[in-house]
């Protein structure tokens, strides 16, 4: 079959690699009908999360079943599903406590309680390095899927791959950031960064009953987007300045009651922030998280959505004290929230296609990553079809 694999960083083709095979009980074997590009999945284009040997990419992805094992009950040959991007097994401690991202069972070699990126990590993820249990991804023609029985759902036949697809990410994880929040109704909520991760927060806030949806990023495409598909406020970030004070501006200046970080540590960033994060030995930057601790009001709540993968020098703990700021961060629980969030698609309470930017063939996988890392030709959402 035909694969996206890493090579090395900025460096990925389409190969031809050995089909997936069943390899456990639990295991399943889908036929990918259509697959994403992530803004995490950058992070390891980029080298900034190491893959040392060639892997198939991509979390991000659905199809049919064309072979399950003697274990999977639940599915069977030419089922139509969804796969979140965490690999759990439904049992465990975590899984048990709706924490699929942090299974104990699915990262044996590299999970452990400490965490951090180069030590011990939570539980695997589809095509996110061998830190992450090594597991192929889905951006190929076939994906194995291992515990079957619990991952997967299956799909309507009424609705489209392109109405479903962000059920196995974007959308799980978006919705995350409102949901720890706790929204109830009434709130304003400021959301960093426009990307797919960051609109789909924006939907969420509007589906908890948020009064008043702000998001910030350094795009003005992306802030149109942002309007048009989820009637977002949106800010064009000039400064942390000059952000913080209007986001102050728009609320009485108290700040947002929340406040969702969905870039991570790689934002856009100038000579000085480059030359910073090398003399403290950091990955990237902790700018935009700086900012949301300034946007939030006194005791509001930060959502931290972003990947994060390295410590950070002046973390602003003085700050977070004396705002009594609460913060929630990690992995969406995706497992947790995907049938409530399918409802809410089969019932036209939201639409997710409206971000998709490009579509196209699995073989210029190479030209989606190159155009969405470098946001050209107004990119947003890249969905590769291996059957095109």
């Amino acid at each position: 079959m035909k694969a996206l694999r890493i090579h090395g960083a900025r460096d990925v083709r389409v190969d031809n690699v050995d089909d997936p095979e069943i390899q456990d009980s639990r295991d399943a074997i889908i036929r990918v009908t259509s697959t994403a590009i992530c803004g995490s999945d950058l992070h390891i284009y980029n080298g900034s999360i190491p893959q040392p040997r060639p892997m198939t990419l991509g979390h991000e992805f659905m199809g049919i079943v064309e072979e399950v094992g003697k274990g999977v009950k639940n599915l069977k040959r030419g089922d139509r599903v969804v796969v979140p991007f965490p690999i759990a097994c439904g049992h465990c401690l975590f899984c048990d406590h709706d924490l699929p991202g942090h299974c104990e069972n699915s990262n044996p070699e590299h999970y452990g309680p400490e965490g951090g990126l180069m030590t011990e990590k939570g539980g695997a993820l589809f095509g996110y390095t061998d830190l992450y249990g090594g597991y192929d991804g889905g951006q190929a023609e076939y994906a194995r899927v291992p515990y079957a029985d619990y991952g997967p759902r299956k799909v309507p036949d009424n609705l489209t791959d392109e109405q479903v697809l962000f059920l196995t990410d974007i959308f799980p994880t978006g919705y995350s950031g409102i949901d720890w929040a706790n929204v109830k109704g009434g709130e304003t909520v400021a959301i960093f960064g426009a990307g797919p991760v960051g609109i789909m927060a924006a939907k969420s806030a509007w589906l908890r009953g948020a009064s008043r949806v702000m998001i910030v990023d350094t795009q003005q495409y992306r802030l149109n987007l942002a309007a048009k598909a989820a009637r977002a406020e949106g800010i064009l970030w000039e400064s942390h300045d000059q952000v913080v004070d209007e986001i102050r501006s728009k609320t009485r200046g108290y700040g947002a009651d929340v406040v969702v970080e969905a870039v991570g540590f790689e934002p856009d960033r100038n000579l000085a922030d480059r030359a910073k994060a090398v003399i403290n030995i950091e990955k990237g930057s902790d700018k935009v998280m700086l900012a949301c601790f300034s946007a939030v009001r006194r005791g509001g709540f930060v959502s931290i959505l972003g990947v994060y993968s390295s410590p950070y020098d002046n973390f602003p703990i003085h700050q977070i004290f004396d705002k009594g700021i609460i913060i929630q961060a990690g992995q969406a629980p995706a497992h947790k929230h995907i049938d409530r969030l399918l409802k809410h698609v089969s019932d036209g309470d939201v639409r997710l296609d409206d971000i998709i930017s490009h579509r196209l063939p699995l073989s210029q996988a190479p030209h989606g990553y190159d155009i969405f890392r470098h946001k050209k030709d107004n990119c947003t959402k890249v969905v590769l079809k291996p059957g095109m």
